[in-house]
């Protein structure tokens, strides 16, 4: 059983997250550390509109966390549009209509959270249906004799998924709880908090198999995987 785990890998919206986001956005100098593959990039070099769609494509996992810290930065600016154009858009190096694309997207976010009740905490429901289907296809896999390495990378992972599950909602499917800890992870890097061994060991093996579980959920859109023996 692993050593216990930093409680902030329990994360959905809260204050500390908020106020990291302020942090940031004061100095701008904002940048998104997904844990699944090291990417590091300044987003004020492109349109956040185009990196999501791009990362919708190409890996499901780093998808999910970008969209909940676009969440957490409109949290961040509580939800005022003027503030977010003015102190946040400005800063990209965007064409005007790139820049109006870019407001319109943060715009139509900030009605999504507003109307479905997930303006201090919680998660708009098309990311909600994203995180559902990767858990669908997460039950799949493991229903499946064809997906061996999946299994055994699962299995690897589920001491963790059970610790996290015991400190944290029990309410929440597994991939779920795969994803909090990834970005209370980014949290704690954000905030330039210290992450203990066993955390950074645990986070690992959940990188590992988010990230095998993002590979088959795009192949899986591109070619389709089949679940059954021939």
């Amino acid at each position: 059983m692993p050593s216990s785990l930093e409680q902030p890998l329990i994360c959905s919206a809260s204050t500390e997250r908020i106020k990291s986001y302020k942090l940031q956005v004061t100095s701008y100098k904002v940048f998104f550390q997904f844990s699944i593959f090291n990417f590091q990039s300044s987003i004020f070099n492109y349109p956040q509109v185009l990196i999501s769609q791009q990362l919708r494509k190409e890996n499901i996992a780093e998808y999910v966390l970008y969209m909940w810290q676009v969440e957490d930065i409109i949290r961040a600016y509580d939800f005022d549009l003027s503030a977010i154009k003015r102190n946040y858009i400005s800063r990209f190096k965007l064409s005007d209509e790139q820049r109006e694309e870019m407001v319109d997207w943060y715009g139509n976010l900030i009605r999504m959270m507003r109307e479905e009740g997930v303006s201090k905490e919680g998660h708009i429901q098309i990311n909600k249906i994203v995180v559902q289907q990767m858990a669908e296809l997460h039950a799949q896999l493991l229903a499946s004799t064809k997906f061996p390495f999946y299994n055994a990378e699962y299995y690897k992972v589920l001491p963790f998924i059970v610790e996290l599950r015991n400190k944290g909602s029990k309410e929440i499917n597994e991939i779920e709880t795969c994803l909090n800890a990834l970005y209370g992870v980014m949290m704690l890097r954000i905030q330039q908090k210290a992450i203990s061994a066993s955390t950074e060991n645990a986070i690992k093996e959940i990188t590992t198999f988010l990230g095998m579980l993002s590979d088959y959920y795009k192949k899986d859109k591109e070619e389709g995987l089949k679940f059954e023996d021939d």
